[in-house]
């Protein structure tokens, strides 16, 4: 499996540490594209640097937190190729790779403990897509890229 890339905005620092620190303790690897700090910063920065790791082959799927996870989620999901999920719960972020084949999970530091967070991030990575009749609907999905202008 390729590096997870991995993100958060100023809100979500102490959440990112703590995935990433769970990451380490189950050897997965990842490659963090910040922010660094929790000076105030503009989380489609972040979302963009995951999903251009996604959309260049350096990573199959990110993980992204802010402070609710709905903004990074939007912001993903208008990147090309990009499938976002903010997911709270496991059952959601199970079902969002069976049926959705997701590519970044969301999720938001003020929403949800650092334990429910690693549990939906383990889920969601070791989750694989479904395939068979899901495929259509996803490729309907991707399809909509299209028809913008």
């Amino acid at each position: 499996m390729k590096p997870i890339a991995i993100a958060c905005d100023h809100a979500a620092l102490n959440l990112k540490a703590e995935l990433m620190k769970h990451l380490d303790e189950k050897g997965i690897e990842y490659v963090d594209y910040g922010t660094y700090e929790n000076k105030s910063c503009n989380y489609p920065d972040y979302a963009e640097k995951v999903c251009n790791a996604i959309a260049e082959g350096k990573s199959e799927l990110g993980i992204l937190v802010c402070g609710t996870g709905i903004g990074m989620s939007m912001a993903a999901n208008k990147c090309k190729g990009i499938r976002a999920a903010c997911c709270t719960d496991t059952f959601s972020a199970r079902f969002t790779r069976l049926h959705n084949d997701a590519n970044v999970l969301c999720m938001g530091e003020r929403v949800i403990g650092a334990g429910l967070a690693c549990d939906i991030m383990d889920i969601f990575i070791s989750t694989p897509f479904e395939g068979g009749r899901h495929q259509t609907r996803v490729d309907m999905v991707m399809a909509l890229e299209q028809k913008r202008k």
